[in-house]
């Protein structure tokens, strides 16, 4: 099977070996966004909630990039540092994807890259 490579300056740069984003046939497979500024590579300022919306407007953009927005994703993966900040990520995620509601796992973890409080990936069909 054939892929292609997605990339967009509109998101941070992947910082390891990896893709931004793979398609595969009419699958999309976003890698982990996380609340990375693109045009400076810095961690958002503030708390979860900007973190949030700043890892979501980088999915947003690599979503762009393959002619695609949040209406075609069938599955998200939360990672979060503190399940006590479950209910500020879900408001924030609920701007984004509005009614519609894709299946989504969200687990707690020791620890994220930069030390972030969230990461989030997507995968759509296109």
């Amino acid at each position: 099977m054939s892929y292609e490579i997605i990339n967009t300056k509109n998101a941070p740069s992947a910082i390891g070996p990896y893709s931004q984003a793979i398609k595969a046939g009419n699958l999309l497979f976003i890698s982990g966004q996380v609340p990375l500024v693109p045009e400076t590579g810095v961690v958002v300022e503030g708390g979860i909630r900007e973190q949030t919306a700043q890892s979501l407007k980088n999915l947003k953009a690599i979503l762009a990039e393959a002619g695609a927005d949040f209406s075609n994703v069938v599955k998200t993966s939360v990672f979060i540092k503190d399940m006590n900040e479950f209910g500020d990520i879900n408001e924030v995620y609920a701007e984004y994807f509005g009614e519609y509601k894709p299946a989504r796992a969200c687990v707690e973890v020791a620890r994220l890259p930069k030390d972030v409080r969230v990461e989030i990936e997507i995968i759509a069909v296109l």
